[in-house]
Formats: structure tokens, sequence, C-alpha cells
């Protein structure tokens, strides 16, 4: 599995570039914040996603390992491929596609070209189950574990799920909401926003 490159670009068009590693070419598709950086900078990283198929092989490519794990959650959902995926992410950056799914944003989701509105209520459906599943098993025990077992209202769930689904840990997400409302966010898009600027 390819995780990982770093090299200097030796092409690029129509959301691909070819980077140069060692003596060999990998040419990757990027997602729209990759493309951006690597053009611009004519070197860089990125980490990456090896799809495996009968018809080929090819290589994904995303600024960041949250970008990354993002890009795994939606093509667990089930119609959503790597290009699906990948449009997504060029459209959407990490944190509204997480405020997306935290609050249920059809509109905002299907806003992305070629992705209908079942897909998006499916993507929205999927990775909330997901993310809830996961919070069993994503607070540490211990004193870290506190804030965690505190009630929050939906409002404040919503926000903490939002988080969750960008890689945070849940005491990780209840701390950064309760310090969002401190600020004086309000509603739930506000929380997460504020949340995610401070993380």
């Amino acid at each position: 599995m390819i995780g990982y490159i770093r090299g200097q670009v030796l092409q690029s068009g129509e959301g691909t570039v070819l980077l140069e590693n060692g003596g060999i070419g990998y040419e990757i598709v990027c997602s729209g914040a990759l493309f951006a950086k690597l053009v611009t900078d004519k070197k860089g990283e990125a980490y990456t996603y090896l799809q495996v198929r009968e018809d080929g092989i090819s290589l994904f490519g995303f600024v960041s390992p949250e970008e990354k794990n993002m890009f795994l959650k939606l093509i667990s959902v089930s119609g959503v491929g790597p290009k699906m995926g990948i449009a997504v992410l060029s459209a959407m950056n990490v944190g509204d596609i997480a405020v997306a799914i935290a609050t249920s944003d059809v509109k905002m989701l299907s806003s992305v070209k070629g992705l209908g509105k079942k897909t998006a209520e499916r993507i929205i459906l999927e990775l909330r189950e997901k993310v809830s599943a996961s919070e069993l098993t994503a607070v540490p025990g211990g004193k870290a574990a506190a804030p965690a077992a505190e009630k929050l209202s939906d409002r404040d769930e919503d926000a903490v799920v939002g988080l969750m689904s960008l890689g945070y840990t849940r005491s990780e997400s209840v701390r950064a909401v309760k310090a969002a409302i401190e600020r004086g966010a309000s509603t739930m898009e506000e929380i997460v926003m504020s949340a995610l600027r401070n993380m």
C-alpha cells in the first residue's frame, strides 16, 4: 500500500499530478486542496489511497491525514466511489463536510456536482451512525473519559458527532464544544465552526 509520497511535480492537469520520487513518477488524482498546493509549489507531499480494481489501479491524493480520513469515511458509504469522494472533497473542505453531516444538511452535500439528494442522505445516515457507534470505544479510560460521561443536549451532541467525524476523540470534541459555547456560539453550526477554529 502506498500511503504517502513526497516529490517534485513533473506534470499537472485536470485534477491530476505526476509526482516524481526516487526516479519514479506517481500519477495522483488529487483533492482540490492538494492539487492547488502542488501546482503552486511545484513540489510537496501527498497522503495517498491506492485503489486496486480489475480494470486498473488508481492513486488518490490528499493534503492532510484528516482529509484522507474523511475520504475513507465517504467511500465507505454505499454508492460513493473514490471519484465521488474526491469530488466532495474538492467542492467542500473537511470542516464543511463534518458540519453538513452533523447538521443533516442534505442541501449542502447535494450541491456537489454529481451527488444527488438520495446519496447525500445516505452519506449523512451512514456516517452519523458510524461515528455514533464509535463513541463507545473512542473515549480513553480514566479521568479523560469524564467529560464524555456528562449528558449533552441534542444540539451539543450533534456538534460533538461532527467533530468526531474529523477524527477527534469524544473527550476532545466535548471540551471544544463547551469552549465554543462559552465563546458565545449558539447554533449547532456556529458551535462546530468555532470549535474547529480552536482545535
